[in-house]
């Protein structure tokens, strides 16, 4: 991976880029963005930003276009001339935008075309990259997956569940971190000073998705090891659950999911 582009360095566009800096420190990165100004502060030797979209393409293999939804097409249409079936591997990480959307905006099926679904995390290099495969002429499918895994773990899904897979693992982290900033207001209600309680909750929370990731376990098997009878736990987790706890978060990620179908 010695150079990666990044057409869109927005949040998620930024994420990435930094955690691939970690990953790989020899790799020339280039990002752009319209104001580059706002990216001046993330710039060395080997990260270069610019506003020309074309000028990256040139310099660039892997393509990873995070554009918003609402412009990615017209990226593709404007630029179609400029991509290389013979060297290009183009990722789009544009929630909601087709594979075969993208084909027609470009008017080719030649070229090396993934979709992508990576998360915020990327920053830290604790992302879940949702990958999926159009066509690939230059049999790369090694190499992408072993691009995301640079920023954390990957999964390999039909198209068709892309959408589902932004909810839970792109929107997710909103969902998440409301939680823990609940949680942390809990905390500072029985006593604790907001920077302990953070840091209790930050710490809770990774635990609990150590304990899934590690063991392999339902999450149910290890509520059952903390919640004994007649318990301090059990008694919060049943005025969560008759408060509406599990169907306000289920609900919620529907409603997220039906407002890409539309």
């Amino acid at each position: 991976m010695e150079k990666i582009g990044i057409i869109g360095c927005g949040n998620l566009g930024l994420s990435l880029l930094k955690g691939f800096r970690k990953q790989y420190p020899d790799a020339h990165l280039f990002g752009t963005r319209r104001t580059v100004s706002d990216l001046m502060g993330f710039g060395d030797d080997k990260t270069h930003f610019t506003s020309d979209n074309q000028s990256v393409m040139e310099q660039c293999d892997y393509l990873i276009v995070a554009l918003k939804p609402y412009t990615i097409l017209s990226f593709f249409e404007e630029h179609r001339d400029f991509f290389d079936p013979e060297r290009h591997t183009i990722i789009s990480v544009a929630t909601g935008i087709t594979l075969g959307e993208i084909k027609g905006a470009l008017k080719r099926d030649n070229l090396s075309l993934y979709r992508g679904m990576p998360n915020t995390a990327a920053d830290v290099q604790e992302s879940i990259t949702a990958l999926s495969g159009g066509t690939d002429p230059l049999n790369r499918k090694e190499e992408v997956s072993e691009l995301f895994r640079a920023i954390g773990d990957i999964v390999w899904i039909n198209e068709q569940l892309m959408e589902s897979a932004t909810i839970l693992g792109a929107c997710g982290i909103a969902y998440v971190l409301r939680f823990i900033r609940a949680m942390i207001q809990g905390g500072i209600e029985v006593g604790f000073d907001a920077k302990t309680a953070n840091k209790i909750v930050s710490q809770t929370v990774k635990g609990a998705a150590q304990l899934l990731i590690q063991n392999g376990l339902h999450p149910e098997e290890e509520i059952d090891k903390v919640t004994t009878p007649k318990g301090c736990t059990i008694v919060g987790l049943n005025e969560m659950e008759h408060s509406g706890f599990s169907s306000a978060l289920i609900k919620g990620i529907v409603t997220s999911y039906q407002k890409i179908e539309r």
